[in-house]
């Protein structure tokens, strides 16, 4: 039923305004990226890289980062077919929204951004990927949490769906009114909560844009001082943080962290979680802090201080257009 009457709602406001749903539909655009050869992203993402992106302003296509950091060339391909360069012209990694600017006229009204934080549980919503412009998925919020990337990554308040869709990377997540709740970033095996078999997607809140999108377009970031990073994967396993990999030539690397440490406390304070971990970390001051670190090396406790760099400093410039 919940179903029957999104569509309708939709269905609804395009028939009080005939070209809505063509023009919210013309607003989901592709997305294809080639990376530089030498960059430190190609081992876990590859050289070749496509998803899906927004309109939303004029010229300005958003996206999910992963796609576009450290590319060599971008093209977006809209509604009509027809495929334009672009620029990076923002990465945040906080967030996890890279910015693009198209070179040329792409006839397509912008969407407006929604109120990501009104949607709920149980609520619809259409998943819209460039390939599936034509057959939108409808899907629905089956929690909104916390979610902690072990990329040193941190939502407040992620947006998970089910039933998952394939095509997830940089798919716009649509209300019924046409406008922007969400951006996909990936597809997991615990939509519904922690730890359950329910698969299905994440979305990154567009109300995480709001407060950043006039900088990003301005700057190429956000205001203010930039978080520290160190340039480790940890995993969460009975309570303990286990480092899983460390970015070759990174902060955490030239500290001497390594595979199968333990971490166990920011200074004196103990961590035991991803989302313990980050806050303090990132409470310890902005980038170029150095971070002492309680890490547990086989049976050994070491105390290791780690100078923390820029995130964007670790990859390598974009040479877009």
């Amino acid at each position: 039923m919940r179903r029957f009457l999104f569509v309708l709602a939709f269905v609804s406001a395009a028939a009080l305004a005939q070209d809505k749903a063509a023009e919210t539909l013309n607003a989901v655009v592709g997305i294809s990226a080639k990376i530089q050869k030498d960059a430190r992203s190609a081992e876990t993402l590859g050289l070749q890289r496509s998803g899906s992106g927004a309109i939303v302003r004029d010229g300005y296509v958003l996206t999910i980062a992963y796609l576009v950091i450290e590319a060599e060339t971008v093209q977006v391909t809209g509604a009509d077919g027809r495929t334009l360069p672009a620029t990076v012209v923002a990465y945040d990694h906080a967030s996890g929204f890279a910015l693009l600017k198209v070179i040329g006229s792409m006839p397509a009204k912008p969407l407006a951004l929604g109120d990501s934080a009104a949607l709920g549980e149980r609520d619809p919503a259409m998943a819209v990927s460039a390939s599936s412009r034509d057959a939108p998925a409808i899907v629905y919020v089956v929690s909104r949490r916390a979610f902690s990337g072990n990329w040193e990554y941190l939502l407040d308040s992620a947006i998970f769906t089910y039933p998952p869709v394939m095509d997830w990377s940089g798919a716009p997540l649509i209300g019924a009114s046409g406008e922007l709740l969400g951006i996909g970033s990936l597809i997991v095996p615990d939509a519904g909560a922690p730890g359950t078999q329910s698969p299905g997607n994440m979305f990154v809140p567009v109300d995480v844009l709001k407060p950043i999108l006039e900088d990003l377009i301005a700057r190429g970031r956000r205001n203010g001082p930039a978080r520290p990073w160190l340039g480790l994967n940890a995993e969460e396993v009975r309570g303990r943080l286990f480092v899983g990999r460390v970015s070759p030539d990174g902060p955490a690397a030239r500290a001497g962290l390594t595979s199968g440490d333990i971490l166990l406390a920011v200074g004196n304070e103990e961590v035991s979680t991803l989302a313990d971990f980050y806050r303090k970390l990132w409470g310890r001051g902005p980038a170029g802090t150095e971070v002492p670190l309680k890490v547990l090396k086989g049976a050994r406790v070491a105390e290791v201080k780690v100078r923390s760099i820029d995130r964007v400093e670790y990859f390598r410039p974009s040479r877009t257009y």
